[in-house]
């Protein structure tokens, strides 16, 4: 049973924590004696040795110079820093619009020659269409309430789509058949996408499988994931992008994709839950 990336994130705040509480009691101080140092409440030390609060650059200067470990003080904020970007809010990242965020995917699928995805929800970004794109995007900014730059963050997303047929890429894709049942946009929109997903399907690039809908579970349905060969996972939910490089974690995604992989179908027996999905739009 993979672990949920979000314990990632929690385990290397923890560490974090960690190191803060060893410099504190390598100092000989306890904590009302560091928060004096400081010049904040005792309350705001226990947030940060519980792992309960990040510390910000200025709190880890400030107690590493308390703690006479000034030395150690860039370390450990770079070490903040890499687990802030780990979590990483869509209401955060999409303060300005999504444009950004289509285009720090576009680099994940450009350094990346295997391209791991599951997806349970909506069809991948670079198998879609625009007005596809257009639909989906138009409801996320809207559930968001963020800064629509629609147009340009469909361009963006979209630009994804030549790494299909340039540059040695591979890409493979399990979908839950669900995926090709919910109705993103109108009628027409998806009778289009998944007419282009006919048209992906045979690419060298690419391999399509199909979870039916009766197909017996050896792994349950999870939230979307996209693994970049086996250095970068991203999970998707519905309010945050995680980012997890630890190579455990990484590994049981991997084995995860191989479960879910094993109960898809692919070839014709793909295409024929794609042609349904087509049939029973009307």
């Amino acid at each position: 049973m993979p672990i949920s990336p979000s314990s990632s994130v929690q385990a290397a705040r923890a560490a974090v924590a960690a190191r803060l509480r060893d410099l504190m009691m390598d100092a000989g101080l306890r904590g009302n004696e560091l928060a004096v140092r400081c010049g904040w409440a005792p309350a705001k030390t226990s947030r940060l040795i519980n792992a309960k609060t990040l510390p910000s650059d200025a709190d880890i200067r400030a107690w590493c110079s308390a703690c006479g470990a000034g030395d150690q003080a860039d370390d450990l904020i770079a070490t903040a820093r890499t687990v802030e970007s780990m979590y990483l809010e869509w209401r955060q990242l999409q303060r300005n619009g999504m444009k950004k965020v289509q285009e720090n995917f576009y680099a994940l699928h450009e350094r990346a020659e295997l391209s791991r995805v599951y997806v349970s929800n909506v069809v991948p970004g670079f198998f879609q269409t625009p007005a596809y794109a257009t639909a989906l995007l138009k409801t996320i900014t809207r559930f968001q309430r963020t800064p629509d730059d629609v147009s340009a963050a469909v361009a963006a997303r979209l630009a994804r789509c030549r790494f299909l047929y340039e540059g040695g890429h591979r890409f493979a894709v399990v979908m839950e058949e669900t995926v090709l049942r919910h109705r993103i946009g109108d009628a027409a929109t998806m009778a289009g996408q998944l007419g282009h997903l006919l048209t992906v399907m045979p690419l060298a690039s690419v391999s399509l499988g199909i979870i039916p809908f009766g197909a017996e579970r050896t792994m349950w349905p999870l939230e979307a994931f996209y693994l970049y060969d086996d250095q970068h996972l991203v999970v998707e939910t519905l309010t945050a992008e995680i980012n997890v490089t630890q190579p455990r974690e990484v590994a049981d995604y991997g084995r995860a994709f191989a479960e879910l992989s094993s109960m898809a179908v692919h070839g014709e027996a793909a295409r024929a839950h794609i042609l349904a999905a087509v049939d029973s739009l009307g």
